[in-house]
């Protein structure tokens, strides 16, 4: 049973089906609420997550901790969303000052 948050700190966590998504950073705590509210990855799997970035893992995922961080649930692969571009015209209309 772990003691202190701390304890978590260079954990390496696992997804359900035992892929290995990084090693916990930083534990995110909601103060007022006085529990963990995530755990903070600075760099996650390439596999798992497109480009490696930062990942915040909501603790409400974790299956167990020991060892090693199991989670009960983590998405199939990570994606940024790209923003939509906009076609010419209808960027040109709404960068043009109207007439009125």
């Amino acid at each position: 049973m772990l003691v202190e948050a701390t304890e978590l700190l260079g954990r390496q966590i696992y997804t359900a089906d035992g892929r290995l998504l990084g090693d916990v950073d930083n534990v995110v705590v909601d103060v007022e609420g006085a529990k963990v509210d995530g755990l903070f990855l600075s760099e996650a799997s390439p596999i798992l997550v497109e480009d490696p970035r930062p990942v915040n893992v909501p603790y409400r995922w974790v299956s167990a901790v020991n060892d090693v961080v199991l989670l009960k649930y983590f998405p199939r692969r990570v994606s940024l969303k790209k923003a939509a571009a906009r076609p010419a015209k209808a960027a040109a209309e709404a960068e043009a000052p109207s007439a009125q």
